[in-house]
């Protein structure tokens, strides 16, 4: 099954309302494992929040402006919804090209300010993964760093999302592709 890849043009906020299953179908008509991507505002409250870590510790998530991806596959167990959210984390550093970003698990850190937010969930027919960069780090409840502060002009955050879908899309034919080309042991 193919991958489908979509940048929407208009804004979103994330309320982590968009984890539940089947959302790109039912928003794009994306029927299938995607990836979807879109700007806007982040502003997550504790009853949407899937990491309890965060519930537990009274954060905040919140993010002014923010490139999100979402991303969902049928089929998959929660694990492998961790892994691929980590290889999209890896996937953004690698397209970002940046020496000074380093990767902590599933966030970026330019030095020590937080770039990234991500979380992997699992529905019952799928897993979920919720990424997003910040792009201003103005008015966000950590230490943060943006797409601005890398030098990405204001039209080139879009462009940049586009960038990561078609890397990851292209990443995750390829991961089928290798698993079509070996012959079993035993």
């Amino acid at each position: 099954m193919r991958l489908h890849a979509y940048t929407h043009e208009k804004t979103i906020t994330y309320t982590g309302r968009q984890l539940s299953s089947l959302w790109a179908y039912r928003n794009f008509g994306l029927q299938g494992d995607s990836i979807v991507c879109f700007r806007g505002p982040c502003r997550v409250d504790p009853p949407e929040m899937v990491d309890m870590e965060d519930v537990l510790g009274g954060s905040v998530i919140f993010g002014p402006d923010m490139l999100h991806f979402i991303a969902e596959h049928f089929g998959d167990r929660l694990e492998t919804g961790v892994l691929r959210q980590r290889l999209l984390i890896a996937i953004i550093k690698d397209a970002l090209a940046r020496p000074d970003l380093t990767r902590r698990g599933d966030d970026l850190y330019l030095g020590d300010r937080k770039l990234s937010i991500s979380i992997a969930t699992s529905s019952p027919v799928s897993v979920m993964i919720h990424a997003a960069l910040n792009i201003v780090s103005e008015g966000t409840p950590v230490k943060a760093s943006g797409l601005f502060d890398l030098g990405f002009a204001d039209d080139r955050v879009l462009d940049f999302g586009r960038k990561v879908c078609a890397l990851y899309k292209e990443e995750m034919s390829s991961v089928r592709m290798a698993c079509c080309k070996v012959r079993g042991v035993g």
